[in-house]
């Protein structure tokens, strides 16, 4: 069947932009290193033209004419390439946001489902009466701790006048205990203290009390009596 009908030639993948768009900045390199050559050419002519008279310079400004000309043509040929490469740009960024808002809307359908889901599993009328109960009970709390605060044993009601009036006799009676503690220091001071008395008095001769037989002293410091001899 191939011999008779042939067979059927590839068909070759179709352009993307990408390569479209890099075939253009190529095109766009090659245009402008030839204006680059035009304008070097142009600088050599107009330098020849400020020595040149006559015929020559006629000749010379010629030359400069279709030199310009051909810049003008290849600096249009670029604009246009420009253009193109722009709307290819364009047309590049409004595909990506596409595939950008598709992706967004397919992740927040699946965000919408998990939401729908989750929401299901509460129950707003039990949510609620949690909520009331937590309220009752601070409130049930805050009554206990103010009940627990109360004091025993103090009146209700107590006139200003005579919490001032004993506040200022406690104030005299603090006074009068101060003083009397600073006059009892000063009478037991260091300076009213007698003088501790000496071992021995002055002048004694302790081996003198002793009696002459050596009988020695007792336990409470007096002379022990001679044992007597029958």
């Amino acid at each position: 069947m191939n011999r008779i009908f042939g067979k059927k030639k590839p068909t070759a993948p179709a352009p993307s932009l990408s390569d479209a768009s890099g075939r253009i900045d190529q095109r766009v390199s090659a245009v402008d290193g030839k204006i680059a050559k035009l304008d070097a050419e142009l600088r050599k002519y107009k330098e020849q033209l400020k020595k040149a008279k006559g015929p020559t310079a006629a000749n010379i400004k010629r030359r400069a004419m279709d030199t310009l000309k051909r810049k003008k043509m290849y600096e249009q040929q670029r604009d246009q390439m420009a253009g193109q490469a722009f709307n290819i740009e364009q047309t590049s960024f409004a595909i990506d946001s596409i595939k950008d808002t598709q992706t967004t809307v397919a992740a927040m359908k699946v965000a919408a489902s998990t939401l729908k889901a989750e929401t299901k599993k509460l129950n707003i009328d039990s949510i609620e009466d949690t909520q009331d109960d937590l309220g009752d009970m601070m409130e049930d709390m805050n009554e206990i701790n103010e009940m627990m605060g109360r004091s025993y044993g103090v009146p209700d009601e107590m006139d200003e006048e005579d919490l001032d009036a004993e506040l200022a006799c406690l104030d005299d009676e603090l006074e009068g205990i101060e003083a009397g503690e600073e006059a009892e220091a000063s009478y037991l001071g260091p300076a009213g203290l007698p003088v501790e008395p000496s071992a021995e008095p002055a002048g004694a001769n302790p081996s003198a009390a002793l009696p002459a037989d050596g009988g020695g002293m007792d336990d409470f410091g007096l002379p022990v009596a001679p044992a007597q001899t029958t």
